[in-house]
């Protein structure tokens, strides 16, 4: 009785706490803000977008940070004051900036008709040239925010806006469409295979197109007041995601747990290479961004490599030597969007990371004063071109460029005597070539998937935890093939791009061929640290399919995977290579079809070949 009673006094002094800070942060902003909430930006076909804005109490024209998001900030939410845009904004205000956020155009009090990443890209363009034209605006803006806020960003970015004078984009993978032979279309695909994540995400963020709608032509004053009571955030009931991603086929993912379909719909009988992916607000390598940039990337998110992929191309490729010279990059030891998480003792999954924080507030203002304010300031001096963290070692480093100079590729090829299958296996892992071909052998049925377990996922809510986590209770399985090293007489550093490619046989028309790379403990902990897929019909690139006819052997390209990890002495370096990994992506029916429109799948067995004529491997990226 006396614990029940010190819990229920803990629970009730820690809501009032929170209940002062909350009221003591609205007090705080009173007090050096100008508040203009339900302000009504019109764009160029007359529809309106529901926009915040706070900055500060003063006559001087000031810079603007601007995050744009279909998320709802509404600052009331079931008759409470919410104040977690406040704080945001509090920061920015206090520094000197107006912050701007505004939602998508027919999102909450938006007007107009959404569409995920579809929105009409002027859009963000005469957002611009509205607030550029404010009596209270320097007429330099900054973009800002991860995932969804950031995703926008670069699309924009290529239209080339004069007052868009710097952008951080964080998390920003779902944004990306092609950067040189990687085609993910916005997290769409992986290697041709659908990745699941906006399966879920899309149930919980479509909102029904007959929802009730504000009138058109209502006023600021009736929109504040209106907002205290009615925030326009409909809430799917609870859905268990580890079910609702088995249903087949997975055209009928969404509609067999009522959820609203029409995006998802038109989305999922798109293929790789389909034009509807070139018309909306992804991002394309043939896009010039033309504007500094200050990228934020993490190892276990879910486009790792294409992030830092797109880092890549403009800092090298962009027209502009002075646009080349102003790309920066920070890569943590996080899950999506989770950097300022990071602790004392970071847990990603269920490893250790160690001290993983770092000054992102102070970083990202020095980057905003340089590029909004015009401040001359020591940014360039101070913050290294890249700044990555080294798990294993647990310590953050500097380079010049990604990946660093002095990491070199060291192949490794696979080797076994025919029976890599499960931990207990034969698979090997080495600098040797094989040279007798003794291929191993996985018998993949889709019905009976390679569970995800772990790895760098988002938005997929309970079907996937992502993060390390030991990998052991998985190379139990007969399907999944397990090469590795000898224990390490040294330890080693890895960092950079990891390729890898793999020699297949099937009895099948079409599969898919996975692959992990994992460091192993001296006690036999796996822990994951990227994954990667390739569809084979797409091994020649997305622009066709190509078949597999038995009794041939396919040389198979996987996506380059991405980390850097210290593989302490007594370690070893290991690969898992399957055909599936689910639900991060979707199971491959091995049919040769469409694939979303079927339901029944047949038994593929498929064959990886190691030798001289077939050298399966893994480059490693180490550093000397």
């Amino acid at each position: 009785m006396k614990n029940m009673y010190l819990s229920i006094c803990l629970l009730v002094f820690s809501v009032l706490i929170n209940a002062q800070e909350d009221a003591s942060i609205l007090e705080r902003m009173e007090e050096i803000a100008i508040i203009d909430q339900k302000v009504m930006m019109p764009m160029r076909d007359g529809i309106r977008l529901a926009t915040d804005i706070y900055r500060p109490k003063t006559n001087e024209k000031v810079p603007i940070i601007f995050s744009r998001t279909p998320y709802n900030f509404n600052s009331w939410g079931d008759g409470e004051q919410k104040t977690r845009t406040a704080q945001r904004a509090y920061e920015a205000v206090k520094r000197g900036y107006a912050y701007v956020v505004q939602n998508e155009r027919g999102r909450y009090f938006s007007e107009g008709e959404w569409d995920i990443l579809g929105v009409p890209l002027t859009d963000g363009y005469d957002a611009f040239s509205w607030m550029k034209d404010q009596p209270w605006s320097n007429g330099k803006i900054g973009t800002y925010g991860c995932s969804s806020t950031a995703e926008w960003q670069m699309a924009v970015a290529a239209l080339d806006h004069p007052s868009h004078a710097a952008m951080v984009p964080q998390g920003f993978g779902a944004g990306v469409g092609r950067v040189g032979d990687i085609m993910e279309q916005g997290n769409w695909y992986r290697g041709g295979a659908e990745q699941l994540l906006f399966f879920s995400w899309l149930y919980g963020v479509e909102h029904d197109k007959f929802k009730p709608r504000i009138p058109e032509g209502a006023t600021q004053e009736d929109l504040i007041r209106i907002s205290r009571f009615y925030d326009l955030a409909p809430e799917n009931p609870p859905v268990d995601m580890a079910e609702a991603l088995k249903h087949l086929p997975i055209q009928d993912m969404l509609k067999n747990i009522n959820g609203k379909k029409e995006i998802f719909d038109k989305m999922v009988r798109r293929k790789p290479n389909d034009p509807d992916w070139f018309t909306g607000g992804i991002y394309h390598d043939d896009m010039e961004i033309s504007m500094p940039s200050f990228w934020f990337a993490s190892w276990y998110d879910v486009s790792i490599t294409p992030n830092l992929s797109l880092f890549n191309h403009v800092h090298n490729n962009a027209k502009d030597s002075e646009v080349r010279d102003n790309q920066y990059l920070v890569i943590a030891p996080t899950l999506h969007c989770a950097y300022t998480r990071a602790t004392e003792n970071t847990i990603v999954g269920e490893r250790s990371v160690g001290d993983a924080r770092l000054n992102y507030d102070e970083q990202i203002y020095a980057w905003w004063d340089l590029w909004l304010k015009g401040e001359t300031n020591d940014f360039k001096e101070k913050t290294p071109r890249v700044q990555y963290y080294t798990m294993g070692s647990n310590k953050w480093h500097s380079a010049e460029q990604w990946p660093p100079k002095d990491s070199k590729m060291t192949t490794y090829y696979l080797n076994s005597d025919g029976n890599a299958n499960t931990l207990n296996g034969s698979g090997t892992l080495s600098t040797k070539k094989p040279f007798k071909d003794k291929p191993d052998t996985i018998i993949y049925n889709p019905m009976n998937p390679v569970t995800s377990y772990g790895g760098n996922v988002c938005c997929t809510g309970n079907a996937v935890k992502g993060g390390a986590f030991d990998q052991q209770v998985m190379e139990e399985r007969d399907d999944i093939l397990v090469y590795t090293t000898d224990v390490l007489k040294k330890g080693v550093e890895i960092t950079g791009f990891i390729e890898s490619t793999l020699f297949l046989s099937s009895d099948a028309k079409d599969t898919d061929v996975t692959i992990k790379i994992i460091d192993v403990y001296p006690d036999g902990r796996a822990y994951n640290l990227d994954e990667t897929i390739q569809r084979v019909r797409y091994r020649e690139g997305y622009e066709k399919e190509v078949f597999m006819e038995e009794g041939q052997v396919y040389q198979v390209d996987l996506t380059p995977m991405a980390t850097s990890n210290y593989f302490e002495k007594g370690h070893r370096i290991r690969i898992e290579v399957s055909s599936s990994n689910f639900p991060r992506f979707a199971r491959n029916l091995n049919t040769g079809g469409n694939n979303y429109d079927e339901a029944e799948g047949v038994v593929a067995t498929n064959k990886i070949h190691h030798s001289k004529a077939y050298p399966s491997q893994i480059k490693l990226p180490m550093k000397k």
